[in-house]
């Protein structure tokens, strides 16, 4: 009997399986809000807080300064990196097990525990980005979603083991075992690439491009960490919400990446995080209205489902993160810290905010009705501000705005006399001027119409493709043709793109202005697309794209 594709994709190689296991410890400590393998006594509210307040505000600075750090010295922080997020991480879970036996230091051990599990946990996920950015965006984005599929596993399975014997197996075994995968899967990237031989400093406006293109989708991503933040806040005040959040979280991590597997392995897959956010918007702030309302098992539930939504788009976030670096050349500790820092950031303040409301006693509100008025306020913040904000909602548009005429008397105008068949010099040069305009905007239209958008709704450059889905509007037959190639390829968008600009003729370096990336970006894509399409020129690529029928489904 023939197993389903998505079992048969979740295949045991070392890089999954390695990144499962980071997966499943990491959320042995730094999850949901509670600690499941060591004693629920000593999982008090000072401690969980205490804990839970240095970690996560850690792993955000740790990310925001590996982005720093990757900008300002790309060789150092590499080197630094992979040397230095073991130790950490080792060192943190034992002063969580010191903590068990050392009542008077408690406080002062979770709390160096979790600032050391915070910066160990963010540089490790910085490494296992930096492996599969450095892959072909298919391998890559396999390996990422089946090593999902395995923390999963994995975690349930360390629930077999006591757990008295699990918090000491935890930093004696399983991070060394996790850490040598990383070590050795490390050595074999290919540091030849563009995204890891660029110096970010030498090409700041290609970096503050992508920052402008991807930071709305970071904010609709971080308004979900906004969430969990704050159901974290409520779960350490309750340490079975965050036993509850932890299963049912790693339980959804499983069936979507099995059904992302699954999916995968019969057709192209393309998400717009932008757009998801607005139908997750209203569910959201409804959910959060009922908060007060519905007691207790309601709490439980939505912080269940809300982290199970959340460990989905952390996967989602290092796929896009992926995709950018491979797209743009850009460095993808770079570009992970900063999308990351902004996420993790959010989560940050939803989990200070609703910890700070929850002690408060204002007006005689209740608590739980204070933190759904702060959340349901700062998600409408977020919304409006990831919808433009003011200069978006000033825009103009003539079918939105009502126009009151004055009743002020006006002077006629004299009408221009013109003979018939003549036409004055005035008009003429009005209409030559408004043809002139025209002609010029365009053949400004032309290079310059906007570029294939990726995951999440972001473009990543300004290019003559754009970008194809089954509503797409064609620019010509040419197009078309190169759609079906794209297709019976497998090329990724941006390969699409730039295969496209080389066939109509384009430059490497008029390319790389196109698209807003470096030449040597360029380069690559061009070795990739001629590779995957077995040919090995210009005029080749033209003579195979034509070769297709463009109306083939």
């Amino acid at each position: 009997m023939e197993l389903p594709a998505a079992i048969q994709a979740v295949r045991p190689d070392l890089p999954s399986l390695g990144y499962g296991l980071f997966l499943a410890i990491n959320a042995a400590s730094v999850w949901g809000g509670v600690f499941p393998f060591l004693p629920m006594g000593f999982q008090t509210p000072d401690i969980l807080l205490h804990f839970f307040a240095a970690q996560s505000l850690a792993f955000a600075v740790t990310f925001f300064a590996s982005a720093a750090g990757t900008y300002l010295f790309p060789d150092g922080a590499r080197r630094f990196m992979v040397k230095a997020v073991a130790a950490p991480h080792i060192i943190g879970w034992s002063s969580l097990i010191g903590a068990i036996y050392l009542d008077e230091a408690a406080l002062a051990l979770v709390t160096a525990g979790g600032v050391l599990l915070g910066i160990g946990s963010a540089g490790f996920y910085m490494l296992w980005q930096r492996l599969f950015a450095s892959m072909d965006a298919h391998e890559g984005n396999h390996t990422l979603i089946s090593g999902t599929a395995w923390g999963s596993i994995f975690y349930f399975a360390l629930h077999l083991i006591p757990v008295a014997v699990t918090a000491y197996l935890i930093p004696l075994v399983f991070l060394p075992l996790f850490g040598l995968a990383i070590v050795l899967m490390s050595r074999t990237i290919d540091l030849d690439q563009p995204m890891f031989e660029d110096v970010p400093k030498e090409h700041p406006r290609t970096y503050k491009h992508v920052i402008a293109c991807v930071w709305r989708t970071a904010l609709a991503m971080g308004a979900l960490g906004f969430c969990t933040g704050i159901m974290r806040s409520l779960a350490t005040a309750e340490p079975q919400v965050g036993a509850l959040v932890n299963v049912l979280s790693m339980l959804a991590s499983l069936i979507a990446a099995l059904i992302l597997l699954g999916v995968l392995s019969a057709k192209n897959v393309h998400l717009n995080v932008a757009v998801s956010y607005r139908v997750f918007f209203p569910l959201v702030t409804s959910a959060f209205v009922l908060l007060p309302l519905l007691g207790s098992t309601y709490v439980q539930v939505l912080a269940a489902v809300l982290y199970a939504l959340w460990s989905v788009v952390i996967m989602l976030m290092m796929i896009q993160c992926a995709q950018v670096s491979r797209d743009g050349g850009i460095n993808p500790v770079f570009i992970y810290g900063v999308f990351g820092g902004i996420v993790y950031a959010l989560h940050d303040v939803g989990f200070m905010g609703g910890s700070f409301v929850e002690q408060l006693s204002m007006f005689h509100i209740p608590s739980l009705a204070l933190v759904a008025i702060v959340a349901v306020y700062f998600l409408g913040i977020m919304y409006f501000v990831g919808e433009g904000g003011f200069r978006s909602a000033i825009a103009e548009g003539s079918m939105s705005q009502i126009e009151l005429l004055s009743s002020r008397p006006r002077a006629a105008k004299r009408p221009v006399a013109v003979e018939p068949g003549e036409t004055s010099g005035a008009m003429q040069e009005g209409a030559a001027a408004r043809r002139a305009e025209a002609k010029q905007a365009s053949a400004e239209a032309e290079p310059q119409a906007e570029g294939t958008t990726p995951a999440g709704g972001a473009s990543l450059g300004r290019a003559a493709v754009p970008e194809r889905d089954d509503a797409a509007t064609y620019r010509d037959r040419f197009s078309k043709q190169m759609a079906r190639v794209r297709e019976h390829f497998g090329l990724s968008a941006r390969e699409t793109e730039v295969a496209e600009l080389i066939a109509r003729g384009n430059s490497v370096a008029r390319i790389a202005e196109m698209l807003v990336v470096s030449e040597n970006t360029v380069r690559t894509h061009s070795k990739r697309i001629y590779t995957k399409l077995g040919i090995h020129k210009r005029q080749e690529l033209i003579e195979l794209v034509e070769g297709f029928n463009p109306s083939d489904q």
